[in-house]
């Protein structure tokens, strides 16, 4: 199956199923597995290019389209899609290309349905210069590419212009982001090893282990430092949790949330060297590359509890000095990697999380010592799953009060009057949020 076959065909059933597009992505490449790299890494561009522009696109092809796009099946819309991202968005390929390989990529589909989706691609790429002018004549509101309930949402929050700038920001790719592993190597030496490979890159604004990579295509293990553990995939923004921690004493840590282990490597290198430090998840499918991940990282023995931050509190060995919860969120904050999930979300979906939130806030509670504290983090741009979240708690547990992080630089910039953090996309980084609540029980 070539790439644009992939593409369309991804589109349609994560279109269908509201499935994580980077899923759906991984179970087509196992079923047809992609002659090369570079047919991969064009499947998910030109994926992932649809998903960043389909309002856009929508509304250019709209007006080169007799049929109205909602009655399309949905095969041809994706494929309009896919055609009409590549005469648009991606110089490098042929516009006889774009339409012809678009057209095969429909498979086995009745003539007239192909003859359709071919005349409309060939129409567009005959006025290609027309085109980019529809493009540009668009009014601002139908090339934010996200649907209208977010916008409406994030424009009662940050304001008109504020929410013009988010979409935008969204829109574009973000570099590649990560934290250099500083028991293992300094982050000079590091990207002295990446110039000299001809790769790329700069230190980060916010943190002193950053390390980004503006226009780096290939593997990740195939960078240096990989395997002896130098570093691993962070943003800038997730880095920052650090700071939370970086005062706190010795004793007891656990990361509640622990996921595939990003922050609990964070952790690990921030921590004082005999502090013990344990990780908790419920998915034993992501297990295994947690241990990998910790592993080849050379972190602490970090025991992982195969169970619910919940249950877990039920009959916890010992109360802890600190807990880490990067909640389970909408992931509204990340819609610049991941541009998939603002087709996915709903208002509905948020209020669930934040009672989800709410809950695991609870349990964390408990596992607090006097005078320790729960970081309560998302990857959210939602003040329901965020401020609202943390007052209710505070309105539920008075003992608890907000402990602001301590930061300087560029980054102090970053703390809100409340003492939240939050970062924002519009920064070059990706939307956090995050609080301390201190447990000032006696």
């Amino acid at each position: 199956m070539t790439s644009r076959a992939v593409a369309i065909r991804c589109l349609v059933e994560q279109n269908r199923s509201k499935e994580p597009v980077d899923q759906v992505l991984a179970s087509l490449f196992d079923q047809h597995p992609p002659k090369d790299d570079r047919d991969r890494q064009l499947a998910m561009a030109l994926v992932y290019g649809v998903l960043r522009h389909r309002q856009e696109l929508d509304a250019v092809l709209q007006q080169y389209s007799k049929t109205a796009l909602k009655k399309l099946k949905p095969l041809v819309l994706q494929a309009l899609r896919i055609g009409l991202v590549q005469l648009l968005f991606m110089d490098r390929i042929p516009e006889s290309a774009a339409v012809n390989e678009t057209i095969k990529g429909l498979g086995q589909q009745p003539k007239w349905l192909k003859g359709f989706a071919n005349g409309v691609l060939r129409a567009m790429a005959r006025d290609i210069a027309g085109v980019r002018q529809r493009l540009a004549d668009l009014p601002p509101e139908k090339r934010l590419n996200h649907p209208d309930w977010l916008v409406s949402m994030w424009k009662d929050q940050f304001g008109l212009e504020q929410t013009h700038a988010l979409c935008l920001a969204n829109n574009r790719l973000p570099p590649l982001t990560l934290r250099v592993n500083p028991h293992r190597v300094g982050r000079g030496d590091f990207l002295a090893q990446l110039h000299d490979r001809g790769i790329m890159a700069h230190p980060g604004r916010f943190t002193d282990q950053a390390v980004l990579l503006n226009d780096f295509h290939d593997r990740i293990d195939s960078l240096p430092g990989y395997n002896e553990g130098w570093f691993h995939v962070q943003d800038e923004a997730a880095q920052l949790i650090a700071s939370f921690f970086t005062d706190l004493p010795s004793g007891a840590y656990l990361d509640g949330c622990a996921g595939l282990g990003g922050k609990t490597i964070l952790l690990d290198q921030v921590l004082p060297p005999d502090a013990s430090l344990a990780a908790v998840d419920p998915n034993a499918g992501r297990h295994t590359i947690f241990k990998e991940n910790l592993g080849r990282c050379h972190c602490r023995p970090i025991p992982l509890y195969a169970t619910t931050l919940q249950d877990f509190a039920r009959n916890p060995d010992q109360p802890f000095d600190g807990v880490l919860l990067d909640a389970p969120c909408s992931g509204l904050g990340v819609i610049g990697r991941q541009p998939d999930i603002r087709w996915n979300r709903t208002v509905e979906d948020l209020e669930k999380l934040a009672q989800s939130q709410l809950e695991i806030l609870d349990s964390a509670a408990t596992l607090v010592r006097p005078g320790g504290v729960v970081v309560y983090v998302t990857c959210s741009l939602s003040t329901i799953e965020n401020e609202e979240v943390i007052n209710t708690f505070l309105d539920t547990h008075p003992q608890f009060s907000i402990l602001p992080p301590r930061l300087c630089g560029p980054a102090a910039e970053l703390v809100t009057e409340q003492g939240f953090l939050r970062t924002m996309p519009t920064q070059g980084l990706d939307g956090f949020f995050a609080a301390r609540l201190i447990n000032r029980a006696r």
